[in-house]
């Protein structure tokens, strides 16, 4: 099948890729001339710009989106004159469902499907593959099939659950599954990447107080502004975290392929020292706490999740001066140096 791809970063490029490699035949655009160019030297036919990738692909065109949100809008304005009907535009990035509930609307005027398709995998999907989860109208769903089945895993990537319970699973045992509508797929996206954060938390947290048992073999200052630590001795053990994070990839209820990727992180770089502890987030996180708002639902693990990343770009600064700010105030206490 001839596709299109817009975007060749870190996924969309590794996505072309594995799309070739299945058979299917790829026109390659970025705004970076060199990475077209370097996507040619793997078999596609680059384009200079929408309008030449556009002219190069025959109708009904397919034409995959690996943007940043900010810019798929301003990308979808610059296509829409450009396609005609039957054409399908997917939104494969990490966009707003509401936007995309939006665009499906917008371009069904015109007769162009819009499918938002939420993508996993990161720079390993090329070859373990993508689980895609995908919105849209079903015609247009199933006009893309074989692109999400090269780009999806395959059923062998997870053992099959062993149950005598019926389950319409559809597609899902493959890594890809028409979600529902319009907004599904990157609706069911933006959960995925909400339970992403508390898990990624759960562990930086646990690994964290790891990092700190041997607290009481060394001295602590005993002063006004330093909270004694209660029974020292309870608290001096120096652990050595990779061989723990290795420890429990194996058999552990804690297994999992984050997991894997604390464990090759720590082994190469126990203390971390490469890293300055700023995470961003992208949306998704605060998109899932406003859709668990909405509609009434706790989230007290993602929300907090969040805003620990918030705090990690230094958003909560102020309010820690404040705080100290207050304490001298009241008490007279100085900030320690």
């Amino acid at each position: 099948m001839q596709f299109a791809m817009v975007g060749l970063g870190r996924m969309g490029a590794n996505m072309a890729k594995r799309l070739m490699r299945a058979g299917h035949s790829c026109v390659a655009y970025d705004a970076r001339g060199e990475a077209v160019a370097a996507l040619v030297k793997e078999g596609a036919v680059g384009a200079a710009s929408l309008a030449d990738m556009v002219s190069k692909l025959s109708a009904p065109r397919a034409i995959w989106l690996m943007l940043p949100a900010a810019i798929v809008t301003e990308t979808v304005k610059t296509l829409l004159p450009l396609l005609g009907r039957e054409d399908v535009l997917v939104d494969g990035g990490n966009s707003d469902y509401r936007d995309a509930i939006r665009k499906a609307g917008e371009l069904r005027q015109y007769g162009i499907h819009f499918v938002d398709a939420g993508t996993s995998g990161g720079v390993w999907g090329l070859d373990n593959g993508y689980c895609l989860m995908v919105g849209g109208v079903p015609e247009a769903v199933k006009r893309i099939e074989p692109i999400l089945e090269a780009l999806a895993p395959g059923r062998a990537s997870a053992p099959a659950i062993e149950s005598s319970a019926v389950a319409d699973l559809n597609t899902a045992e493959l890594g890809y599954l028409h979600c529902g509508g319009p907004g599904a797929g990157h609706f069911v996206k933006m959960v995925h990447n909400g339970i992403e954060y508390g898990l990624m938390a759960a562990y930086a947290e646990g690994f964290n107080i790891l990092q700190h048992a041997g607290r009481g073999l060394h001295p602590r200052a005993a002063d006004a502004e330093t909270a004694p630590l209660s029974e020292p001795e309870l608290y001096q053990y120096e652990l050595n975290l990779p061989a723990i994070a290795e420890l429990w990839r194996r058999g552990s209820v804690v297994r999992s392929w984050l997991l894997d990727l604390s464990a090759h992180a720590l082994r190469e770089d126990p203390q971390l020292q490469d890293f300055s502890g700023r995470v961003s987030d992208s949306g998704e996180g605060r998109w899932t706490l406003k859709a668990a708002i909405d509609l009434g639902v706790p989230a007290p693990t993602l929300s907090s999740a969040l805003f620990a990343r918030f705090s990690s770009q230094g958003e909560e600064v102020f309010a820690d001066k404040l705080l100290s700010a207050m304490r001298r105030e009241f008490g007279g206490h100085e900030e320690k140096k």
